[in-house]
């Protein structure tokens, strides 16, 4: 298990992120069905381990001047919809740029907020790799990868080739980045992510 280095917290204000967003560049479009994956996958790791839902992401849109772009659940909902791997195709559409910013910034905002249990988590990861037990034994762990995975069936469509060890793979690989995404240019950490993965899950 690699050691994680625990960012602090800090808190630039929103104009500035969304500015650093602007400077970094824009993902190239060919990648953009995976990004659109990867942003909402990184907020249903964030749901599944803290318990948050629609109201703390509509708050924290709020919080971040983002209102004109997120303004309801309705909104929230279909940006989150145009994940290409989500079941149904009502409500799917494109996700635009400064949509995918909007969510970068709501993301690690609330990451930001729950950055102590995100901590304790990885920490709990940490130590069970250590001690070479299973991630399940530790009940917050074994609670957050079984919402994962039941979370991640119930919304996306069936894939066999999706088996529960490379689910639990991929909530324990999302953990450990939520934990940057919490700190210091977290909004950063994760557009770079997004502009340089290449690979679908």
């Amino acid at each position: 298990m690699l050691k994680v280095m625990h960012p602090a917290a800090n808190s630039p204000n929103p104009t500035s992120q969304w500015e650093d967003l602007t400077k970094i560049g824009t993902p190239d479009l060919t990648e953009w069905d995976n990004i659109k994956t990867q942003l909402d996958l990184v907020l249903l790791a964030l749901e599944t381990l803290t318990g948050i839902g629609s109201e703390a992401m509509l708050s924290a849109a709020i919080d971040l001047g983002l209102e004109s772009k997120v303004p309801d659940r309705v909104a929230l909902w279909r940006l989150r919809q145009s994940n290409p791997l989500r079941k149904g195709q009502g409500g799917r559409k494109k996700l635009d740029v400064e949509e995918a910013r909007s969510l970068v910034l709501i993301t690690c905002h609330l990451a930001k907020q729950h950055q102590e249990l995100i901590r304790r988590a990885v920490s709990l990861l940490e130590q069970m790799a250590e001690s070479d037990r299973e991630p399940h034994q530790a009940a917050l762990l074994g609670d957050y990868i079984d919402a994962f995975c039941n979370t991640y069936q119930e919304r996306m469509e069936e894939d066999e080739e999706i088996s529960t060890d490379l689910l639990t793979h991929l909530a324990l690989k999302l953990l450990v980045d939520l934990l940057f995404y919490s700190g210091p240019g977290g909004h950063r950490r994760l557009w770079l992510a997004l502009i340089d993965r290449s690979t679908k899950f």
